[in-house]
Protein backbone atom coordinates (compact mmCIF):
# COMPACT_ATOMS: atom_id res chain seq x y z
CA UNK A 1 0.00 0.00 0.00
CA UNK A 2 1.28 3.50 -0.63
CA UNK A 3 0.68 6.19 1.21
CA UNK A 4 0.37 9.79 -0.20
CA UNK A 5 2.87 12.37 1.91
CA UNK A 6 1.19 13.84 4.28
CA UNK A 7 0.12 18.18 4.20
CA UNK A 8 1.90 20.86 6.09
CA UNK A 9 -2.43 20.61 7.52
CA UNK A 10 -1.86 17.29 8.47
CA UNK A 11 1.46 17.36 10.29
CA UNK A 12 -0.04 20.60 12.48
CA UNK A 13 -3.12 18.60 13.18
CA UNK A 14 -0.97 15.79 14.76
CA UNK A 15 1.20 18.11 16.63
CA UNK A 16 -2.11 19.55 18.09
CA UNK A 17 -2.99 16.18 19.03
CA UNK A 18 -0.19 15.52 20.60
CA UNK A 19 -0.12 18.50 22.54
CA UNK A 20 -3.70 18.19 23.54
CA UNK A 21 -2.77 14.66 25.24
CA UNK A 22 0.11 15.77 26.89
CA UNK A 23 -1.39 18.62 28.83
CA UNK A 24 -4.79 16.09 29.51
CA UNK A 25 -1.64 13.79 31.26
CA UNK A 26 -1.04 16.05 33.64
CA UNK A 27 1.70 14.43 35.82
CA UNK A 28 0.04 10.58 35.39
CA UNK A 29 3.10 9.11 33.52
CA UNK A 30 3.08 8.44 30.61
CA UNK A 31 4.39 4.19 30.62
CA UNK A 32 0.43 4.67 33.23
CA UNK A 33 -1.56 6.07 30.67
CA UNK A 34 0.04 4.31 27.78
CA UNK A 35 -0.65 0.78 29.41
CA UNK A 36 -4.31 1.52 30.78
CA UNK A 37 -5.07 2.61 27.11
CA UNK A 38 -3.63 -0.74 25.75
CA UNK A 39 -0.92 1.41 23.73
CA UNK A 40 2.94 0.96 24.00
CA UNK A 41 4.72 3.57 26.13
CA UNK A 42 7.07 4.77 22.92
CA UNK A 43 3.39 4.81 20.38
CA UNK A 44 2.54 7.30 23.15
CA UNK A 45 5.76 9.27 22.92
CA UNK A 46 6.04 9.39 19.69
CA UNK A 47 1.96 10.84 19.43
CA UNK A 48 2.83 13.31 21.89
CA UNK A 49 5.97 14.54 20.63
CA UNK A 50 4.68 14.78 16.69
CA UNK A 51 6.06 11.89 15.09
CA UNK A 52 2.86 10.03 14.84
CA UNK A 53 0.58 13.01 13.28
CA UNK A 54 -2.06 9.78 12.08
CA UNK A 55 -2.29 7.57 14.64
CA UNK A 56 -5.36 4.79 14.75
CA UNK A 57 -8.88 5.64 15.80
CA UNK A 58 -8.91 3.17 17.77
CA UNK A 59 -5.70 4.28 19.44
CA UNK A 60 -7.10 7.78 19.84
CA UNK A 61 -10.14 6.65 21.00
CA UNK A 62 -8.20 4.60 24.03
CA UNK A 63 -6.24 7.16 25.06
CA UNK A 64 -8.86 9.75 25.36
CA UNK A 65 -10.98 7.43 27.15
CA UNK A 66 -8.10 6.48 30.39
CA UNK A 67 -7.71 11.08 29.44
CA UNK A 68 -11.23 11.28 30.08
CA UNK A 69 -11.64 13.59 27.10
CA UNK A 70 -14.45 12.81 24.95
CA UNK A 71 -13.91 12.20 20.85
CA UNK A 72 -15.89 15.23 20.61
CA UNK A 73 -13.63 17.34 22.46
CA UNK A 74 -10.86 16.15 21.05
CA UNK A 75 -12.11 16.40 17.26
CA UNK A 76 -13.09 19.97 18.25
CA UNK A 77 -9.93 21.23 19.88
CA UNK A 78 -7.60 19.48 17.00
CA UNK A 79 -10.29 20.85 14.18
CA UNK A 80 -10.93 24.01 15.25
CA UNK A 81 -7.27 25.33 15.77
CA UNK A 82 -7.29 23.69 12.04
CA UNK A 83 -9.79 26.40 11.11
CA UNK A 84 -8.37 29.47 13.24
CA UNK A 85 -5.30 29.28 11.52
CA UNK A 86 -7.20 29.12 8.17
CA UNK A 87 -8.93 31.84 8.70
CA UNK A 88 -6.36 34.38 9.82
CA UNK A 89 -4.13 32.85 6.70
CA UNK A 90 -7.25 34.11 4.60
CA UNK A 91 -7.42 37.46 6.08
Amino acid sequence: MVRLPLSPADVERGRRLGDLLRQARGQRSMLAVALDAGVSPETLRKIETGRIVTPSFPTVASLADVLGLSLDAVWSAVRDDAASAAERLAS
